[in-house]
C-alpha cells in the first residue's frame, strides 16, 4: 500500500457522524486473534454497546451495519472474504457469506488509538532501570556471540544470540519512548507564559532533581554502552548471519529489530555522536539546559515584579468562574460589560463562516491565540528596546550574489536585444529577453500622450532604446521562446 494510501486507515478517526461507530467496529475486529465477522455478528455486538450507550442509537440496525462494514473497507482497515453458509433466506445469505477481517496495519492503528486514549496528561516516567539493563545484556550478547563463533553455530547458540538480541532493543525502544514523551511534556510546561507559585515550586523539584538524576545515569552508562556497541560492529555481519533469515515464512516479512544494519546503526546513534548527526544523549542534555533555562526565566518573571501592569491571569480566571456558573442572560451581560462588545447591526451581507460547520457552537470552535502582551498587559504596544540588527554575513553575501547574477542576466538581455535590433522581426528572443521588452515598452507607450503620438523609453544603465510609432494598418510581431507579441496600428524599432 502506498503511504498515501496507507494515511487513510486514519479516516475513521475523523469521521464527523459515525465515530464512535467506527471505534466499536474495530474495537470489535481487534480484540481477538483472527477475526472473522459477519454484518449480522457486528450488529449483535453493537446493539450491546447501544444499550450501554457507547454508540448512537439506531446504528446496530444492519442496513446501518453494512454500510459502515463497506466504508471501513474502503479506507482499508476491513478485508472481504466469503465462507459457505446454510441460510434460509437471500437475506440471511447475504448477511452471513459476506465475512470482513481487519487488515495488519488497521490493528496498529487501532491499537495505537487505544494506547493514547489511555494515556494521562501528565509526565511519564523514564525507565531508567533500563540503562544498566542495556549494557548488561549488550556485555551477554558479546559473550554469547563469541561462544557461539568458537564452539559452533549449532540450533541453541542462534536461539541465545536471537533471545538476548530481541531483548536490547525491546529494552532499548521502550526507554527512547519514556524519554520521548517525557521531554514532550516538559517542552509543552515549560514554554508556557504564566506559572503559579506551586507550579514553579513542582518544576523546579522536577528540573532540579528528576531530570538531574535522569541525565546522570544515562552519561554514567553510555561509555560502556559505546564500548560495547564497538565491539559488536566488528563483528557485526557474522551476528546477522547467525541470526538467519525469514525463509519460512515466505514474501516479504517485517523481521524483529536487530535482524539487520540499519537497526544497528539506529541503536549506535542513539547513544554514540557521528560527524554532523549528534546522538540522542547530547540532545538530551541540550534539551535539559534549555528546560532550566526556560524554568528561570519564568521564576524571574513571576517575582521580579516588573513591568507598568501586573499580570492578568487572576482576573482572567475569575472572569471565566463567572461565565461558568452564570445564566445564558447573565453571560451575555458579562460579556458585554468585560469586553465592550454589545450586539451589533448588520448591513451587509453575512460573511463566510470560519467553521466547517456552521452548527458548531463558539465553544467548541477553533481556538485562537492570546498575545502575551493582551494576556499580561491588556494592549497591544509593544516594550522594551528594539532589537539590534544582527550582522549576517552568509546571508549579505547570499543576497549580493542573487543581485550580481540578476544583473549578469539583465546584461544579457539587453545585449540580445541590441544584437537583434537590425532584424528583430525575423529573430526568436529568450523569455528574459522579451520580459526586458516588454518593460521597456510598457514604459514607451506610457510617454504617449494619444493613441497617434509616439513614445519611447531608455534603459537606464545600459542606453537600449525603444521608440514605438504609431502606423495605421501595420502589425508587429516579435517572437520569442514564450510566445508572440503582437502589436496592432503600431511600428517598433530598437536603438543604442
Amino acid at each position: 500500500m502506498e503511504p498515501a494510501g496507507r494515511l487513510k486507515l486514519y479516516a475513521y478517526l475523523d469521521a464527523r457522524d459515525y465515530q464512535r461507530t467506527y471505534l466499536a467496529i474495530m474495537r470489535l475486529f481487534t480484540s481477538t486473534l483472527l477475526a472473522d465477522l459477519s454484518a449480522g455478528e457486528v450488529a449483535g455486538a453493537l446493539a450491546g454497546a447501544e444499550r450501554l450507550g457507547t454508540v448512537d442509537a439506531g446504528e446496530s440496525r444492519i442496513e446501518n451495519v453494512i454500510n459502515r462494514l463497506r466504508q471501513l473497507v474502503e479506507w482499508g482497515n476491513l478485508v472481504q472474504g466469503r465462507r459457505e453458509v446454510v441460510a434460509t433466506s437471500i437475506a440471511e445469505f447475504q448477511h452471513g457469506s459476506v465475512r470482513y477481517q481487519v487488515s495488519k496495519l488497521a490493528v496498529r492503528v487501532q491499537r495505537d488509538v487505544d494506547q493514547l486514549l489511555r494515556v494521562p496528561e501528565g509526565a511519564r516516567e523514564v525507565s531508567r532501570e533500563l540503562l544498566p539493563a542495556i549494557e548488561r545484556g549488550l556485555g551477554e550478547l558479546g559473550g554469547a556471540l563469541s561462544e557461539a563463533l568458537v564452539t559452533g553455530e549449532g540450533r541453541r547458540s542462534r536461539e541465545v544470540l536471537a533471545e538476548r538480541v530481541t531483548t536490547v532493543f525491546l529494552q532499548h525502544a521502550e526507554l527512547a519512548a519514556t524519554v520521548r514523551d517525557f521531554y514532550a511534556y516538559l517542552g509543552q510546561v515549560v514554554t508556557r507564559h504564566h506559572l503559579a507559585p506551586e507550579e514553579i515550586s513542582g518544576f523546579r523539584n522536577l528540573l532540579v532533581e528528576y531530570i538531574q538524576m535522569v541525565v546522570e545515569d544515562v552519561l554514567r552508562h553510555t561509555p560502556a554502552i559505546a564500548d560495547a556497541l564497538a565491539g559488536l560492529a566488528k563483528a557485526r555481519g557474522e551476528l546477522l548471519r547467525l541470526l538467519g533469515g525469514t525463509d519460512g515464512l515466505g514474501g516479504e516479512v517485517e523481521r524483529a529489530r536487530g535482524r539487520s544494519a540499519a537497526d544497528w546503526q539506529e541503536l549506535a546513534g542513539w547513544f554514540v555522536d557521528r560527524p554532523g548527526h549528534p546522538s540522542q544523549v547530547t540532545a538530551l542534555r541540550e534539551a535539559t539546559a534549555r528546560a532550566i533555562g526556560s524554568l528561570l526565566a519564568s521564576v524571574k518573571r513571576a517575582t521580579s515584579g516588573g513591568g507598568l501592569l501586573p499580570g492578568r491571569r487572576a482576573e482572567l480566571l475569575k472572569l471565566a468562574a463567572w461565565f461558568d456558573s452564570g445564566t445564558r442572560e447573565q453571560g451575555h451581560e458579562l460579556y458585554a460589560a468585560a469586553f465592550g462588545l454589545y450586539s451589533a447591526r448588520h448591513l451587509l451581507p453575512a460573511p463566510e463562516h470560519d467553521s466547517d460547520n456552521e452548527r458548531t457552537p463558539w465553544r467548541d470552535g477553533p481556538v485562537r491565540d492570546v498575545a502575551v502582551s493582551v494576556r499580561s498587559r491588556g494592549d497591544r504596544g509593544a516594550r522594551g528596546r528594539t532589537s539590534r540588527i544582527l550582522d549576517d554575513p552568509i546571508t549579505e553575501q547570499s543576497l549580493l550574489a542573487q543581485a550580481r547574477e540578476a544583473d549578469e542576466q539583465r546584461a544579457a538581455s539587453v545585449a540580445e536585444l541590441a544584437a537583434a535590433a537590425p532584424r528583430l522581426a525575423s529573430t526568436t528572443l529568450s523569455g528574459d529577453a522579451l520580459g526586458v521588452l516588454c518593460e521597456l515598452l510598457t514604459l514607451a507607450m506610457a510617454q504617449r500622450e494619444s493613441a497617434a503620438d509616439s513614445g519611447s523609453a531608455a534603459d537606464p544603465v545600459r542606453g537600449l532604446r525603444v521608440t514605438v510609432d504609431h502606423a495605421l494598418g501595420e502589425t508587429t510581431r516579435i517572437t520569442s521562446e514564450a510566445g508572440t507579441l503582437t502589436l496592432h496600428d503600431a511600428r517598433l524599432a530598437l536603438s543604442e
